[in-house]
């Protein structure tokens, strides 16, 4: 999301609200001959699951306001989050938003404005400005026009809907109407119907409408109605929830797993994003992870996703240019490029100290000519933020905040900007050691890291789940769960849509077990492919098949191995508990770890519906 004001670092305890940013509408101070007053509302910003809107109150009289408080009423399904520069309350669908001890006096021609994160698709209605109507000044004997009938949508192509709805009605005659399409006014037409064109394919969009009288005062927005425009690659896989994965350069190597894969699996057709891991951090910038992999390596015919092979002289091969036609042929999927992980989350401390060079730098390799269409946007994992991973951080709490407003400003509005963040839900832990609250602002989402837990760095044990979903009896760490990661996160003002619940695709074991529960102890790693203590997915739900689950997830016992790791059943479990808590979707790390016809992403995918 958008950052917010510098002011808002003086707001902590508001809550806020959350709102489609619905339309410019006229609030009015009583009417009189020295104050007067307006306050106009507008969308800022949208990342497809919330917005970010702003009220602005203008002093249109000649004598200054000393305070302000603003009411209006939301349409069920739109909801209140957060808010700054204003203490925002609401009962029910009724909202008021008060001005703060510093700017509550207003001079005469001045302004001054409050914003709010939010999501749902209704319009406000019923608004006043210090009691009075919404327009700017009541006129006497004059009532302001009534709200229009719901739109209906009709000829939806790919490029354009026609939208049809009833009349308001007014005491001394209708003017025009205002035509609202997400919040913002696109026309304004004097009969009862309009055709909005220059629409993009399979996109969806919110409209109402608004009246305005013959003394050009309006009255309450309609109900909204939603339009998807045709085309544009079908509906996105599980609805509106996130299914995200992420793909790794290096597994083109050993593990011999590419882009193609995705395709061959069937995985193309159910995730809805990508995070292509990963890019660097070095000397305060963003840098190529592995140039080779990333936009070198030829690919033959059979290995490439059309079936075209790799010349020698094409200015972009590599996975950048198989995720290209990946694109093309499911033009659903948004990929992002995440920078950072464990192995080079070392270089974020440099980078944040300067956090708008870092930013630009990583906005010109994400957008470098190259490749830019192949990206949407830009995921920072850091591990972490002023707490130690690999290596230690100390930039503070606010240092992830910093950084995220940087990546915000320069990325814009229509680029994603994401963080991959620990799921420490622990007293006085990692999710306490830094701003993710106020660094959500700016975030479209956070995909929260709820694996690992537990593992064989623990020589001995205690056997225990590395991914647990809620905590039991025995549990070696309280607040190692994903239940007490995303409910702390929450406490800390993170809307539940902006957090994702991770799912790996691998497990984590012990050698020398004898004890088939959870709490067993051990005498080292158990064996594995690529690195003792863990293991795909694809390989134990073979090798070392589930007989039994804790915590929402699964165990098994083989001989002296004892592992742990998620079965399409405990993901199914995990979805219905994600959907229940209202969260935006899930993502998996990663994509290699999944059978070849793809059972784990189909689980999550089957889930989210």
């Amino acid at each position: 999301m958008p950052a917010v004001s510098g002011r808002s670092k003086v707001v902590a305890g508001l809550t806020a609200l959350v709102v489609p940013l619905a339309a410019m509408v006229g609030l009015a101070t009583p009417a009189s001959a020295a104050t007067s007053a307006t306050a106009t509302y507008t969308k800022k910003s949208d990342w497809g699951s919330g917005f970010e809107g702003q009220w602005t109150v203008k002093n249109t009289g000649t004598t200054a306001l000393s305070s302000w408080t603003i009411e209006w009423d939301f349409p069920s399904g739109t909801a209140a989050g957060s808010a700054w520069d204003a203490n925002l309350t609401k009962s029910g669908n009724h909202y008021t938003a008060k001005n703060l001890s510093w700017n509550g006096t207003v001079a005469p021609g001045a302004s001054v404005s409050f914003g709010f994160n939010g999501t749902g698709s209704g319009s406000p209605s019923g608004c006043k400005l210090n009691g009075a109507s919404c327009d700017g000044g009541s006129v006497p004997g004059d009532n302001a026009p009534s709200a229009p009938g719901k739109p209906t949508a009709s000829d939806i192509t790919d490029t354009s809907v026609k939208l049809s709805w009833t009349a308001a009605t007014d005491d001394k005659g209708i003017k025009n109407y205002d035509v609202l399409r997400d919040g913002a006014k696109v026309a304004t037409v004097t009969g009862t119907t309009y055709t909005n064109t220059g629409l993009t394919a399979g996109t969806d969009y919110s409209y109402a409408v608004q009246a305005r009288d013959t003394a050009d005062q309006t009255g309450p927005a309609s109900a909204s109605t939603a339009v998807r425009t045709t085309g544009g690659g079908g509906e996105q896989p599980g609805g509106d929830k996130i299914n995200l994965g992420y793909f790794t350069n290096w597994g083109v190597y050993g593990r011999n797993y590419h882009v193609k894969n995705l395709v061959t699996s069937g995985t193309a057709a159910k995730i809805t994003h990508i995070n292509y891991a990963f890019g660097n951090v070095q000397n305060g910038k963003c840098t190529i992870g592995d140039s080779y992999a990333d936009y070198d390596k030829a690919y033959t015919a059979d290995q490439s996703v059309d079936g075209v092979a790799d010349t020698w002289d094409q200015p972009l091969r590599g996975n950048f240019n198989q995720l290209r036609k990946l694109k093309a042929k499911y033009p659903h999927i948004k990929v992002l490029w995440s920078f950072g992980g464990w192995t080079w989350s070392g270089g974020f401390g440099q980078a944040v100290q300067n956090p708008a060079a870092f930013a630009q730098s990583c906005y010109d390799l994400v957008e470098d000519p190259r490749w830019a269409d192949v990206f949407d946007g830009i995921d920072l994992d850091w591990e972490y933020p002023n707490a130690c991973g690999l290596t230690c951080d100390t930039s503070g709490p606010a240092a992830i905040k910093t950084m995220a407003d940087a990546m915000r400003a320069k990325f814009g509005a229509n680029n994603l900007v994401t963080a991959a963040i620990t799921a420490d839900g622990s007293s006085g832990g990692k999710i306490d050691a830094a701003d993710y609250g106020g660094a959500a602002q700016s975030f479209d989402w956070y995909n929260v890291m709820t694996y690992d837990f537990f593992g064989a760095w623990a020589a001995k044990g205690p056997t225990a789940p590395h991914s647990p979903l809620t905590s039991y009896a025995g549990i070696p760490q309280q607040g190692f769960t994903s239940a007490d990661a995303i409910a702390k996160l929450k406490a800390k003002g993170v809307p539940a849509k902006k957090l994702l619940l991770g799912i790996g695709f691998y497990g984590r074991g012990w050698t020398g077990v004898t004890q088939a529960a959870p709490g067993g102890t051990a005498t080292g790693a158990a064996p594995g492919t690529y690195e003792a203590g863990i293991e795909d997915y694809k390989v134990l739900k073979s090798s070392c098949p589930a007989n039994g689950t804790i915590a929402g997830t699964a165990y098994a016992h083989c001989g002296t191995n004892w592992w742990s790791y998620d079965t399409p059943a405990t993901i199914g479990s995990k979805m219905t508990w994600a959907k229940n808590q209202g969260l935006g979707g899930a993502f998996s790390w990663e994509f290699s770890g999944d059978t070849t016809n793809g059972e784990l992403v189909t689980a999550i995918a089957n889930g989210l519906k």
